[in-house]
């Protein structure tokens, strides 16, 4: 006579790294690990990125460089820094290819948000 299951499910290796597969694409994990707000913090004050070319360039070399950042830092401090390579990306497309007194203002704004997390 069979023994009768444990009631335990075994799943075939594929399966399970199937499974897991999908769930973390359903838990929104798209591959690139985030920093903490404090290892973010630490991040940026050590980060020495320096532009160089002209306004123009410089200013695309910032949203770059602020694209690239919002992907790898805590949300908190990552979405001021989306907000403000869309300013710099606005000032790159412009004719001077500077930021307006407006936009440094705005930039302004967002580096304080980023400031209230790291003091």
């Amino acid at each position: 006579m069979r023994k009768p299951r444990s009631g335990v499910v075994r799943f075939p290796a594929a399966a399970a790294i199937a499974a897991l597969g999908t769930a973390l694409m359903l838990a929104g994990c798209d591959g690139t690990p985030k920093m903490d707000v404090k290892a973010s913090c630490e991040f940026l004050n050590n980060d020495s990125f320096k532009p160089d070319g002209n306004q123009q360039q410089q200013s695309k070399q910032l949203a770059e460089h602020y694209h690239q950042l919002s992907e790898k830092l805590a949300p908190e401090i990552a979405d001021p820094i989306k907000e403000m390579a869309a300013i710099m990306d606005k000032a790159a497309s412009s004719s001077l290819g500077a930021a307006t007194q407006e936009q440094q203002q705005q930039l302004t704004v967002q580096f304080n948000k980023i400031g209230e997390f790291c003091k």
